[in-house]
């Protein structure tokens, strides 16, 4: 019942197929009386999400399948897209501390994986897939708002934490290099693209991406772009 509630909210006010409700819960091999199965579950749902006398249920039949009718409810991953954007908005006008503030607050929504242990079928799988993409660049952002504010030194552990979670990303490799040469840390920068390297030929084969490359180019002769308080570019 948790994957049949978890689809229905993601595809939130649209109707979602019986069809592909089994297949989001079973996957390619359901049950002989999957259909049986599954109105039992919407049973149990409506149950589970009773509502007051003379309310209207949110789980609604309409043919083809199901839907879940949401009005005016908001859900964390619509507060998160919310900041985000008001984030993005701040930060385009020059107000690097109120973006930073949202930004902060964004990702303080976090409680883990999204919708981990219920991601088998390709709707929910997609959109926890989405929803990862979206942090990322939330913490991409962050980072970028926080060095125009001159915070290097505060992101330096930050970044180490992050390219450890994401060994394969290569922009928080790019950002903690520069977070370190920006502490007089030029050498350790430099190991940190060695990492980068050794670590997207062993899994990918392959070299570090442009924007890694020229930081490192940077980092060797010392590029004045570098420099605290302005904008980094590669």
């Amino acid at each position: 019942m948790q994957v049949l509630l978890a689809t229905l909210l993601v595809q939130r006010n649209r109707v979602v197929s019986a069809e592909r409700i089994i297949e989001e819960i079973w996957g390619e091999s359901p049950p002989r009386r999957a259909t049986a199965a599954l109105h039992v579950y919407i049973s149990q749902l409506r149950k589970l999400l009773a509502v007051a006398d003379g309310g209207t249920h949110p789980v609604v039949t309409r043919a083809p399948g199901y839907l879940m009718q949401l009005h005016g409810e908001e859900t964390d991953v619509e507060f998160f897209s919310g900041l985000l954007s008001r984030g993005r908005a701040c930060m385009a006008v020059g107000n690097h501390q109120e973006a930073s503030e949202r930004f902060e607050a964004a990702l303080g929504l976090w409680r883990g994986p999204v919708l981990s242990g219920l991601r088998e079928g390709p709707i929910v799988n997609g959109f926890a897939a989405w929803a990862e993409e979206l942090r990322l660049e939330c913490v991409e952002l962050l980072v970028e708002v926080n060095f125009m504010l001159g915070r290097h030194r505060e992101l330096v552990s930050f970044l180490q934490s992050v390219v450890s979670e994401h060994p394969l990303h290569e922009t928080f490799y790019r950002q903690l290099m520069l977070a370190l040469y920006r502490c007089n840390r030029r050498a350790e920068a430099l190991e940190i693209y060695q990492r980068a390297r050794n670590t997207l030929k062993a899994e990918l084969g392959l070299e570090p991406c442009r924007a890694l490359h020229d930081m490192h180019s940077a980092i060797l002769t010392s590029d004045d772009r570098l420099e605290a308080g302005q904008p980094v570019a590669f």
